[in-house]
């Protein structure tokens, strides 16, 4: 087994904080979790007991800026656990969970320590969201795959999240620098960023302008889900679409043609219990 490491940083967060806590805290052991919280008055999630907590001074900065702030932080978080002796370090969002596909009956540590990464590697991204026609408001104590069925296929989560040596991540971990990325087969990146529009809603009243411009276009995954009638995306399509093509613009990002897939989540995944 390989020795592997969790990251993020966050700010006003605790509710996604605890459940990547527990998600991540079960795959690889909360000693190697590793949290950066935006603020020195922030509050320790409830469930960090073993993790690694540090608390940075708050700068009030845009969120593009705050973003390459971030983002600078935790690559050189990374890089400094590599010299530690970690082989693996991985790098999301606190509303992002890396999932390895149930049918290949691995647990995440297993897969990751078995796989030959190439620098970096990506799971395929699926934004999950609430179908409002169908799907009551989200029970915080039960898990999000047991009251949500649909995701989005979406370029912007499909990210190389997981590093095997050091580089440096471009914002929001969408990619890597002067690097390629390659999705895996039985990888998954679930984002529940758009879970709930009632939580969504509440965030967006709770901070600022350019944050809320970013939060409220996270609110068209349930737009997009809610509307949709055809909802039986390929999963291997999409991979391969955003394994062939990339935008003009990045070369070492994913494209999809701009097509706006929505799939039903297989029911095996609600074994993984996020």
């Amino acid at each position: 087994m390989k020795r592997i490491a969790a990251i993020t940083m966050a700010r006003n967060d605790e509710f996604f904080l605890n459940r990547w806590i527990a998600y991540y805290g079960a795959q690889l052991g909360p000693e190697n979790l590793y949290i950066y919280l935006d603020g020195e008055e922030q509050k320790t999630p409830a469930r960090a007991r073993g993790v690694n907590v540090t608390k940075l001074p708050h700068l009030e900065q845009s969120r593009a800026r705050g973003d390459k702030r971030r983002i600078r932080l935790l690559s050189d978080l990374a890089r400094d656990l590599f010299k530690q002796g970690y082989d693996i370090v991985i790098g999301c969002d606190c509303d992002e969970f890396l999932v390895v596909d149930p049918n290949t009956e691995y647990d995440l540590a297993q897969y990751l320590s078995d796989l030959k990464i190439r620098g970096s590697v990506s799971g395929l991204g699926l934004d999950v969201g609430q179908d409002l026609n169908s799907e009551y408001e989200l029970d915080a104590k039960k898990p999000f795959l047991e009251q949500r069925s649909y995701a989005l296929l979406s370029t912007r989560y499909t990210k190389p999240v997981v590093l095997a040596k050091p580089l440096r991540w471009g914002s929001g971990f969408h990619s890597v620098k002067r690097h390629n990325f390659h999705i895996n087969k039985n990888l998954y990146l679930l984002h529940f960023g758009s879970v709930d529009h009632n939580m969504l809603r509440g965030k967006v009243d709770n901070r600022n302008p350019s944050w809320k411009k970013h939060l409220s276009r996270r609110a068209r995954t349930i737009y997009i889900i809610t509307k949709k009638k055809k909802r039986n995306a390929s999963l291997k399509l999409s991979r391969l679409t955003q394994t062939l093509i990339r935008p003009i613009y990045a070369w070492n990002k994913p494209a999809m043609f701009g097509q706006k897939k929505v799939i039903k989540i297989p029911e095996r995944f609600k074994a993984i219990g996020v």
